[in-house]
């Protein structure tokens, strides 16, 4: 085993974390760039010897970037399709919903892959970690491939079970069997850039993101409109785009395993079902899946309490909270950069040095959601008059703005070490604390203070700054036990 390099900013090239950062002096800063470049293109450094600092800045900024990305691919839907009028918008939103399945498949096996791989990398075995890589994908296409079939034949009657009025059906219709027909390259995409960053190749699941998005963005008016020689598909020209953009990109990352551009390399043999691997993801893939809709139905529910409030108080927090989200997408790019260091250094045998690069990682999201924090707490006005100017729901959407980023502080933990444990394999400690947190005590708690108190709506957002605390709280006291550091995957 290499000995471990000194966690000591001896050389500028190692002073990048970000509180050495804020007191660099100006003469460091180009090693600064540089350290920013070799993190966005990809460095072969060792995350089990590396300086924790210096690791978690080569893994978290890649990351974030690629968070970003991710919820591109959505709102370049939304853009182009907004021009269709009211009912391709709903196809779009009810769609969405049913995808939301989907996502927790795919975000489940995912989990599952990114442990698997990341274990054996630090164990030194890249070979058993291209076996975990190419069972995952092989779980993935099984899955997905089942649910298209059943969302191509009955796409229509999907879109009614949600609601959907006879005109959106008809007119929606074939952008929901394209989604739905076409959803394994959404699985594929979630799951392979998984095993990237459980391999530690965060810059490639990155410029997996930029790639496919580019094609989604330039594809998706041509064929909504039918620009030049492209046919005018209307709203299902959108899903055309849209997975014509994802599986470019699932092809790129196949190229990238296949071809040895990664520090993993999969060969057509280990695509054969190994049942004790294949075992393996399941048991960690299961509670994973749950643990993500534990979350999804969480803001259904909230979403309910608030709505009984009238439309103006949810729309007030539908903005807030969507800028929230899009607040937190950077927060889950360090998250993942946790996850991967205790992976890879609980294979590598050092668990002490990965509890502290989870520490380490918490205290660095907490400066950057504190600092979010601030400036929605200074600017919530100004920030919610840009996207209404509705005195009620600007009223509402600052309130829920303040509030939730008050508890930003604490969930900076909560989110780290929620994926540190998914890190570890241990993927039911953080299910079992979420179904405590937020359907045991978040939701009751929304009720009992938007129902029964003076509060009203802002005893929801109350509810959720409270129950981010929560999280942190308990997690904080589970992860300092330290059974997630004898778990075996």
């Amino acid at each position: 085993m290499a000995e471990e390099i000194p966690d000591r900013y001896e050389s500028t090239a190692e002073a990048i974390s970000p509180g050495a950062i804020v007191s660099a002096p100006l003469a460091r800063s180009r090693e600064w760039w540089k350290a920013l470049r070799d993190a966005v293109r990809g460095s072969s450094l060792d995350y089990t010897t590396a300086p924790i600092g210096r690791a978690i800045f080569m893994l978290a900024v890649p990351m974030m970037l690629e968070m970003v990305m991710e919820s591109i691919f959505a709102v370049a839907d939304v853009f182009w399709v907004a021009r269709l009028g009211a009912d391709a918008v709903a196809t779009v939103g009810l769609t969405e919903s049913l995808l939301t399945l989907i996502y927790t498949l795919a975000i489940g096996v995912s989990i599952g892959a990114m442990a698997l791989v990341a274990r054996r990398v630090g164990e030194g075995d890249t070979h058993a970690a291209a076996r975990a890589a190419a069972q995952a994908i092989v779980l993935a296409v099984l899955l997905s491939v089942a649910i298209g079939v059943v969302g191509v034949r009955y796409a229509a009657d999907l879109l009614a079970l949600m609601g959907a009025s006879p005109a959106v059906i008809e007119r929606g219709v074939n952008f929901t069997r394209i989604m739905l027909g076409g959803n394994v390259v959404i699985v594929l995409l979630f799951v392979i850039n998984a095993i990237f960053r459980g391999a530690g190749d965060a810059a490639i699941a990155m410029r997996v993101l930029w790639f496919g998005n580019a094609i989604n963005i330039v594809l998706g008016p041509m064929f909504i409109f039918g620009v030049g020689p492209f046919p005018e598909l209307g709203v299902a020209g959108a899903a055309v785009a849209t997975t014509i953009g994802r599986g470019s990109a699932v092809v790129y990352q196949l190229l990238t395993l296949t071809r040895g551009g990664s520090r993993i390399r999969l060969k057509l043999r280990q695509v054969a079902p190994n049942l004790p691997t294949m075992a393996s993801l399941l048991r960690l893939a299961g509670p994973a899946a749950f643990q993500v809709m534990i979350g999804m139905a969480s803001y259904v529910g909230l979403v309910r309490i608030i709505a009984s409030f009238g439309s103006a108080a949810l729309a007030g927090y539908t903005i807030a909270f969507r800028l929230i989200i899009f607040a937190l997408l950077p927060s889950w790019g360090i998250s993942n950069a946790a996850a991967t260091m205790v992976g890879q250094n609980l294979g590598a045998r050092r668990p002490e040095r990965a509890e502290r690069a989870v520490w380490q990682s918490a205290f660095y999201n907490m400066l950057f959601l504190g600092g979010v924090s601030v400036v929605f707490l200074a600017l919530a006005p100004q920030i919610i008059s840009l996207f209404s100017t509705d005195p009620t729901v600007h009223q509402y959407g600052v309130s829920g703005l303040r509030i939730i980023s008050g508890g930003f502080l604490f969930y900076a933990y909560g989110m780290v070490l929620t994926q540190s444990f998914n890190g570890a394999g241990d993927t039911w400690t953080p299910t079992v604390i979420n179904l405590f947190v937020f359907w045991l005590f978040e939701l009751p708690l929304a009720y009992l203070l938007a129902t029964r108190t003076a509060l009203g709506p802002l005893g929801v957002f109350t509810a959720m700054a409270v129950s981010y605390s929560s999280l942190a709280v308990v997690s904080a006291l589970v992860f300092r036990r330290g059974r997630w550091k004898q778990k075996v995957v």
